[in-house]
């Protein structure tokens, strides 16, 4: 049972804009029921010309740790005290840490939520190849992912040629397997890198549920031609969980392909994030899934 809201209720939480949608606090709060913990874990709706303020702020009636997102992840790094390694290589921070002597370290549980439902297999991705579509926000933290996995080929396919060529420049230092793909209609390049490819993960948007555009959530991210291009038994991973499935994620398995949705990432990190918090080595994970499930409903 949680416990009542009192004068020593301890504050944590989630910045960004819009964040009122987000399943953290529903997840959060019933972590922290179940650890019986007099906490309480709310949205945070921060715009970005009040990000410094807000996070100052909150430091000084001593907040006991933070979540960020979009679309303040790259921003914040620049706010913390100190950034952990993972944090400073992929250049974005989700996690904010109270730091003993006063401010934030900044870390990033994002790569750890992504790669939890991916070693919860027996499959071995050491040498395996990957394709990872979109070179926005999500994709450096998947990269470093992929990288910790050991897969010696990572191709990324995006849209935008500067973008692209932006991101590739800052991650060649550490993940010299990293090669960039155009991405056009017409081009033959993706589909060949699909047909090769043992894991495909969806960074983009496409596919999305939208509250204001219903036609959205019937989007895929790849054209009828790349779908014939994945193979059985590949695997096919879209960080986005609403719907569930995703359209890519049905098109997938019609193909024979194993399909992961970003909900358990959702949930993984934020129990990464809560560990960190506490200083528990074990949280109630299972609580923080059936939460989140509850809040996304049928």
């Amino acid at each position: 049972m949680p416990q009542p809201i009192s004068g020593s209720t301890a504050l944590a939480g989630v910045l960004g804009d819009p964040v009122r949608h987000s399943l953290s606090p529903a997840m959060h709060n019933a972590a922290l029921a179940e650890l019986g913990l007099n906490w309480v874990y709310l949205a945070m709706p921060t715009r970005a010309d009040q990000l410094a303020v807000v996070v100052q702020g909150l430091e000084a009636i001593d907040c006991r740790g933070l979540n960020v997102t979009l679309p303040h992840k790259q921003a914040v790094a620049g706010l913390c005290r100190s950034l952990s390694p993972l944090a400073q290589r992929v250049g974005a921070v989700n996690t904010l840490v109270r730091h003993q002597q006063g401010g934030w370290v900044g870390e990033n549980t994002d790569v750890e939520g992504f790669l939890a439902p991916l070693r919860s297999t027996e499959q071995n991705w050491q040498g395996r190849r990957a394709v990872v579509l979109g070179c926005g926000g999500s994709a450096r933290a998947v990269v470093a992912a992929l990288v910790e996995l050991g897969c010696s080929s990572i191709a990324m396919a995006g849209r935008s040629s500067d973008r692209l060529a932006a991101l590739l420049a800052t991650c060649h230092s550490w993940a010299p397997q990293l090669r960039g793909l155009e991405w056009a209609e017409g081009s033959a390049a993706l589909a060949e890198a699909l047909a090769l490819a043992d894991l495909v993960v969806n960074t983009t948007p496409v596919g999305m549920a939208a509250a204001g555009n219903p036609d959205a959530a019937r989007h895929c991210p790849l054209s009828p031609g790349e779908l014939e291009a994945l193979q059985p038994g590949s695997t096919v991973y879209d960080l986005i969980y609403t719907p569930r499935p995703t359209t890519l994620l049905l098109a997938a398995s019609q193909r024979g392909c194993r399909g992961l949705d970003g909900l358990e990432m959702l949930v993984q990190q934020g129990a990464a994030s809560l560990r960190r918090w506490s200083g528990l080595e074990q949280v109630p994970v299972a609580a923080m899934r059936a939460a989140a499930l509850a809040q996304l409903g049928p």
